[in-house]
């Protein structure tokens, strides 16, 4: 009899405690691992295309998960393609679309970055609960007002760890590979100051060989002229691997200048660590790599194993620490829960090129254009592939347009962030990554280059059609050519474009190589097609209008008074010494990374 009873109550108490097992899995929130490579092409990759780089890491993550075929930069150039990734914002409403040829931060001693007032996905993530780390590069600016203050930090944008870049990885960081930052100014300055140094000489010369008369009052001032000269040019330019190349743990620089050659292999092993150190709690990584920007590496094991050269070489490295990375959440058994992202921050660079080496640039298969080259497709359209076995059908292909701006709307969903935001240009991404919509909420697009509006992408409802309008497009050089070789890189703005009147209008699902300009009599819908995309920009426009107008009555100024500070201009751009990051007593800054635990 007593047994009879205990039957009962031993089976109301196995199923009581199996729905707080399953509650705890379904409440259980999910992990987050963004990778994001620099200056990829989407061709680099086998699953885009590529059947010549081996790239079986990241083929098998899209194998696993959702490949996304039209995935678009907000911005063909870093740092404001990665201001847009982190906001779920274009980057002009954070102040980071320029006007002139300066169009990415130069100096880590300079003011400009991301907006202290914006908001990242990491720190509302961060808000939600989560553990966020980023690791590797950052260029979105470290200080505003003093060294130190930390203003543009990732630390004070949501990532509760960092370790990495908090610029990014340039030529200026290898000897023998030039410089990458203002070489005409570079010149200019030398040949002054050189200019200066010998006028300062002869004059010297010719008064202790008594041939003139040359006055005490002209050599002092000509001396302090060529003083300042020599300290304008040498001590920001020739410094430029301290001053530029470090690396940071959270606020503290702890290697000036760093030593590149060792750098992947680093990187790698601290976002390993990171995920190793929060396989209990739920957390957000963005695992943003070194590779594949210039100077490319020379690591041993990879050196010479492809056959494109050391660029060819560099991609499967860095689809090797892809693998190393996906090997990791696999065997810590955070498959099931974790959602991976693999991305670019924009197209491959089709000017850049070594005499010594050849082709160090990315190839952005059929797409016309490349990195900063507007709206041109090659430097916008990026890989995107998303994998996470415990939610994704695995093998689908998605071919709708969608952004790296779609990024914080999706997690903000899934980490289940209810509260009020502000106006987002990005969506959320799961309808159409689960299958459950067929159409992307994208039905226009804004293709920006610095502040200007380049062109328009729009997905008519009920069509296949993308249609694409260009309103300027920048002067290749020389003519002919499929790029800006002449300067290495395309500007925006005067002489560096030609405007069109009426602009031109491809069809990117008939035509994705933008080879064959629509007309009148090739579309029948053009002046539809035109009708409505000025319409949609308009509403763009009004956006950040009305956005600007919602911040000034919060606030209680005048709307002009509280539109965003552009962050992009030479007084925020320039290096200023005493916003200098530095380990060490300034300017004596210099430290090696104490890598004996590692």
């Amino acid at each position: 009899m007593r047994s009879a009873l205990l039957l009962p109550l031993l089976l109301f108490l196995l199923l009581a405690a199996g729905r707080d097992v399953t509650g705890e899995e379904v409440d259980k929130k999910p992990n987050f691992v963004l990778m994001m490579v620099d200056d990829l092409g989407i061709g680099d990759i086998g699953c885009y295309g590529n059947d010549t780089i081996r790239t079986p890491n990241i083929d098998k993550l899209a194998s696993e998960g959702v490949k996304l075929t039209q995935h678009i930069a907000a911005a063909p150039l870093c740092t404001p393609s990665r201001a847009a990734f982190m906001t779920g914002r274009y980057a002009l409403r954070s102040g980071l679309g320029s006007t002139g040829r300066v169009q990415v931060l130069l100096f880590l001693g300079g003011s400009g970055g991301l907006p202290p007032t914006e908001t990242t996905f990491a720190k509302r993530l961060q808000q939600q609960g989560y553990t966020t780390g980023l690791v590797g590069k950052w260029h979105l600016g470290v200080n505003c007002e003093s060294r130190g203050d930390h203003c543009h930090h990732p630390n004070q944008h949501g990532f509760s760890h960092f370790y990495g870049l908090p610029f990014t990885l340039f030529n200026d960081c290898v000897p023998g590979h030039g410089s990458s930052v203002l070489a005409d100014l570079q010149h200019a300055l030398k040949n002054l100051t050189m200019l200066l140094g010998v006028g300062l000489v002869t004059m010297v010369c010719v008064r202790v060989c008594g041939l003139f008369e040359v006055s005490l009052w002209l050599l002092v001032p000509l001396s302090f002229l060529c003083i300042l000269a020599t300290a304008v040019w040498y001590v920001p330019f020739m410094l430029l691997p301290t001053w530029n190349c470090i690396i940071m743990r959270n606020q503290e620089v702890i290697e000036q200048p760093m030593t590149v050659e060792t750098l992947p292999q680093r990187l790698l092993g601290e976002a390993q660590n990171f995920l190793k150190r929060n396989v209990d709690n739920p957390f957000l990584l963005f695992f943003s790599l070194a590779h594949v920007h210039t100077p490319l590496f020379n690591t041993p094991a990879f050196a010479g194993k492809s056959r494109h050269g050391r660029y060819g070489d560099n991609l499967e490295e860095m689809d090797w620490i892809i693998g190393k990375m996906t090997e990791t959440v696999d065997s810590l058994g955070l498959a099931d829960n974790t959602l991976m992202y693999f991305t670019s921050d924009h197209g491959g660079h089709l000017e850049d090129a070594n005499l010594l080496i050849g082709q160090t640039g990315g190839w952005n298969s059929i797409y016309k254009g490349g990195k900063a080259m507007g709206g041109w497709e090659g430097g916008i359209r990026v890989p995107g592939i998303f994998r996470w076995p415990g939610r994704l059908a695995a093998g689908r292909v998605v071919d709708e347009p969608t952004s790296l701006m779609d990024l914080y709307p999706t997690l903000k969903y899934l980490a289940q962030d209810t509260q009020p935001d502000r106006q987002l240009d990005g969506h959320n991404l799961m309808p159409l990554l689960e299958g459950k919509a067929v159409r992307s909420e994208h039905e226009f697009m804004f293709h920006y280059c610095g502040i200007y509006l380049n062109a328009v992408r729009w997905h008519p409802p009920g069509s296949d059609s993308v249609f694409k309008v260009h309103f300027f497009t920048p002067n290749f050089s020389p003519p002919g050519a499929g790029g800006c070789y002449d300067t290495k890189i395309c500007l925006c703005h005067g002489e560096h474009v030609t405007h069109h009147n009426p602009p031109l209008l491809y069809d990117l699902f008939r035509d994705p190589s933008e080879s064959r300009p629509l007309t009148p009599d090739t579309e029948p819908r053009y002046a539809e097609i035109l009708k409505q995309t000025a319409r949609a920009v308009e509403r763009h426009k009004s956006s950040l209008t009305n956005e600007q107008a919602s911040d000034a009555t919060q606030s209680h100024v005048n709307t002009a008074a509280s539109s965003v500070q552009n962050q992009m201009t030479w007084n925020k751009i320039l290096w200023r010494p005493w916003l200098q990051p530095c380990c060490g007593t300034f300017p004596f800054c210099g430290c090696k990374e104490d890598t004996t635990h590692m």
